[in-house]
């Protein structure tokens, strides 16, 4: 307990039990996703100086840098960290949901449900040209969500019986198959202006962000992200099995479709507005695990700083090593996680 500190709120009736370790460690990751901010904001075809970039942030730098800081690099490099936050959380709950290591939003498919819906979206409601719609765009998140939610429920109840890794895996990437294949035929049977946007996008990229989606997915990622937190109590218990987290007073049904409905929001969000980027719902929770243990107070918002920091350093490294190329930030994380991924499968083939 020296490593634990205890707060008490009587007057709200609530209680806090913080581990020391796990909240420092926090704070450092939370101290570098700031730091990866500025210099994401500094580094590209125009370097701009960190103490010129926190000038052009309150709009005091030049002209010049007022316009790339504000206009161009903040917010794609907000909705970036914002994505990999949210694919981050969305894995940590799936692989706590399941109790399994190999869960994550795009292995398992949910990702898929979400682009799915979201080309759809866009095919249907787009009023004739890129930038033009019929409804807003801030029903795109909806819409990913509503896929998102299909495709993590079909897959929960069809691999119900004995939830073995190998039989999650195979049905998640049976499900993921039909899901892009319908998205391939959108693609076709739909103008060729979304086909050229959409192949872009469903490699993983915040190329063109803008504020209005930076607010969107702040407050859809904030308000799951705290329901996540709450429920963590409730997810810690399930991770010791069905008979405990029932002997304890938990209602299982229900914390299993509310944290379900979580995990597919946060990885639907994230689409909607960042492409399908792979592996960080199945890397971040692990990286996580190995710096602050299982529980999920802690877990949670390690798991979403290390996925916005690793997305946001791979758009870095795709926006400025390949100038005057832009590569699109799930090109990197999908060469790191696929290995990771097959490491995984190697150490845990006797689960299957």
């Amino acid at each position: 307990m020296k490593n634990q500190k205890y707060w008490s709120l009587r007057a709200r009736n609530a209680s806090f039990l913080i581990d020391k370790r796990a909240f420092g460690i926090t704070l450092i990751l939370f101290i570098l996703f700031l730091v990866m901010i500025v210099l994401s904001l500094g580094l590209g075809d125009l370097f701009i100086s960190p103490l010129s970039v926190v000038k052009a942030i309150f709009g005091q730098s030049t002209e010049m840098n007022n316009l790339v800081v504000q206009s161009f690099r903040f917010p794609r490099i907000l909705v970036a960290g914002l994505a990999g936050m949210g694919l981050a959380v969305a894995g940590a709950i799936l692989q706590g949901l399941v109790r399994n290591p190999l869960a994550s939003p795009d292995i398992i498919g949910v990702t898929t449900g979400a682009s799915l819906t979201t080309v759809i979206f866009l095919t249907f409601f787009s009023a004739g040209s890129e930038t033009s719609m019929n409804i807003s765009i801030q029903w795109l998140p909806i819409f990913s969500f509503i896929g998102a939610l299909a495709m993590g429920l079909l897959v929960y109840f069809l691999s119900k019986r004995g939830v073995s890794a190998t039989r999650l895996v195979l049905i998640g990437i049976g499900l993921s198959a039909g899901a892009k294949a319908f998205t391939d035929l959108m693609l076709v049977l739909g103008p060729s202006y979304l086909a050229s946007q959409a192949s872009i996008w469903m490699t993983g990229s915040v190329n063109g962000a803008s504020w209005t989606s930076v607010l969107i997915l702040f407050i859809w990622i904030f308000v799951f992200l705290v329901l996540s937190l709450s429920l963590s109590r409730r997810l810690n218990a399930q991770t010791f099995g069905e008979k405990i987290a029932v002997g304890i007073g938990n209602n299982l049904r229900r914390d299993r479709v509310l944290l379900l409905i979580i995990s597919t929001a946060l990885a639907g969000g994230s689409v909607a507005y960042a492409g399908t980027i792979s592996f960080i719902g199945l890397m971040a929770p692990h990286m996580a695990r190995r710096l602050v243990g299982s529980s999920y107070g802690s877990l949670i918002p390690v798991s979403g700083l290390l996925g916005g920091l690793v997305v946001m350093l791979s758009d870095l490294i795709g926006r400025t090593v390949f100038l005057p190329l832009e590569v699109p930030a799930g090109v990197f994380t999908a060469a790191i996680g696929a290995p990771y991924f097959i490491y995984l499968l190697y150490k845990t083939r006797k689960w299957g």
